[in-house]
C-alpha cells in the first residue's frame, strides 16, 4: 500500500528506485517482498526501503499474533495462560571457549 501511495504500482519500479538508492535487490526477493511473504529482510534493507518510501518501519510490518501463538512450544503457552513460570534447565557438557581478553 505504500508504494502505491507513492504512485509505485509495480514491482520493477520499487525494484528501480531501490537500486538508485544502493540496494540491489533480486528478483525474487523482490517478488517476495512485493506479495507480502518475504521470509527475511535485513535491517538495513527495511531502512532503504523506508527512505524510498518515505515511511516508516511500522507501516510496512504487521503483527500477526495468530502466528505467533501457533509457534509457541506447549509450556510456553501454559506460563503466559497463567501456569506459573517455566523453569529454566542449563544444557550441560558443553565446552565452550574463554571470552577474548
Amino acid at each position: 500500500m505504500k508504494a502505491a501511495e507513492r504512485g509505485i504500482w509495480k514491482s520493477t519500479e520499487l525494484r528501480r528506485r531501490l537500486a538508485e538508492a544502493g540496494l540491489e535487490m533480486s528478483a525474487g526477493k523482490m517478488s517476495a517482498l512485493w506479495t507480502g511473504t518475504p521470509t527475511t529482510i535485513r535491517l538495513d534493507d527495511l531502512e532503504l526501503i523506508c527512505a524510498v518510501l518515505e515511511c516508516e518501519p511500522s507501516d510496512l510490518l504487521i503483527c500477526e499474533a495468530d502466528k505467533l501463538a501457533t509457534r509457541r512450544r506447549p509450556a510456553e503457552t501454559a506460563a503466559a495462560a497463567g501456569g506459573g513460570a517455566t523453569p529454566i534447565t542449563p544444557r550441560l557438557g558443553r565446552t565452550r571457549s574463554a571470552p577474548p581478553v
